[in-house]
């Protein structure tokens, strides 16, 4: 199980960031908690305690920047994991894989790297960069070999289309961190399967998350490849389904219609496959009905929240019961949050987790 960390800041109401459009000013505005390095290393202590095995830390123009948090926050924890976001092609191949080894060296072997292509368009133009969206995975594909291949010490030459790296190196190899990636476009997928240790998905419907891991799983083996297979939900859990349906309705009354409606105008118009699913989730009315899109199954956060949109809810039996579905469907890893994220982790750890662990899904 991996839990998220918010670097954005953080907030008891549903006003989550996550979306390529909001700007800095505006996300942080919405929340009651600054993303202090105080408040971010409590929410890793926090996660470590409840037994996450590592803490997911955005990329984006919305939010810090992910590998100077995970920094901060390793040097303040003991064993949890760093699952960096990064975003291939904004700096140089070996330059990233010199901030790996250094990585390495000062905090040790706790490292994963989620590998994120792409966003929205306006957000990689905020970046200056106009690759579309399929060569976006394909510079991906060659950044992932390059550095695999500074990884073992040797000497590297490269010429592609993206990169032409001559007589790079690293003073000692280096272990590379295991590469996360999620898509839902063929691109996606198909860099997924020859260059991913595992693949990403966003919390999809049961069937739906299925039917793309096969998809996944088809690619790999193409490449003789197997990968290991993770899902990213909110989650909203208490002693009782009462209480956990309860805050998710609390979290939608507390929207504005008008974020609501300017939501959905941002989300018509986006160019990335896994946004357009995601919002293909929304009902057209908001009540708790609608937006259950199958047990314990929650589109709220999805009115108005870019990215992942859905949550599992109920009580610490029934989100145990939605993981295992999962679990039972090819998915090993969980990528969860919820608002506020310390509370939220508190609350996973300590109801969900030791059913899990009972049922011997946990160890």
């Amino acid at each position: 199980m991996q839990w998220f960390l918010p670097t954005t800041g953080d907030s008891r109401s549903s006003l989550l960031t996550g979306s390529a459009t909001y700007n800095l000013a505006d996300a942080v505005s919405s929340n009651e908690r600054d993303a202090s390095l105080d408040y971010l290393v409590q929410i890793a202590r926090a996660a470590e305690q409840m037994e996450f095995d590592s803490l997911l830390i955005p990329t984006g123009s919305w939010c810090l920047d992910a590998w100077t948090v995970a920094t901060a926050v390793a040097t303040q924890t003991s064993t949890i994991d760093m699952l960096v976001a990064m975003r291939p092609g904004l700096i140089s191949p070996t330059v990233q894989s010199q901030m790996i080894r250094s990585f390495e060296r000062l905090v040790g072997d706790r490292l994963r790297l989620n590998v994120v292509a792409g966003g929205e368009n306006a957000e990689q133009r905020r970046f200056g960069d106009r690759v579309d969206h399929d060569q976006r995975y394909a510079r991906a594909a060659e950044y992932v070999s390059i550095m695999r291949e500074l990884a073992t010490g040797k000497s590297v030459d490269f010429t592609g289309n993206h990169f032409d790296i001559e007589d790079a190196f690293l003073p000692t190899a280096s272990k590379m961190p295991p590469v996360y990636l999620g898509g839902s476009s063929n691109a996606a997928i198909e860099m997924a399967a020859e260059h991913a240790d595992v693949f990403l998905s966003w919390g999809e419907p049961l069937e739906q998350a299925a039917q793309k891991r096969e998809r996944v799983v088809e690619a790999a083996a193409k490449h003789h490849r197997e990968l290991d297979y993770g899902i990213r939900f909110h989650v909203i859990t208490r002693p009782t389904s009462e209480a956990a349906w309860q805050v998710a309705d609390d979290l939608v009354a507390s929207i504005p219609k008008q974020q609501i409606d300017e939501a959905t105008k941002e989300f018509a118009n986006s160019g990335s496959e896994g946004q357009r699913r995601m919002a293909a989730l929304r009902p057209e009315t908001y009540d708790r009905e609608a937006l259950t899109l199958e047990p314990n199954l929650w589109a709220g956060l999805g009115l108005v929240r870019g990215g992942a949109g859905t949550a599992l809810v109920g009580s610490h039996v029934e989100v145990a019961d939605a993981i295992e579905r999962y679990l039972d469907r090819g998915y090993s890893q969980f990528i969860l949050s919820g608002t506020p994220h310390l509370e939220e982790a508190y609350w996973f750890g300590e109801g969900v987790t030791p059913i899990l662990k009972q049922r011997g899904v946990l160890s």
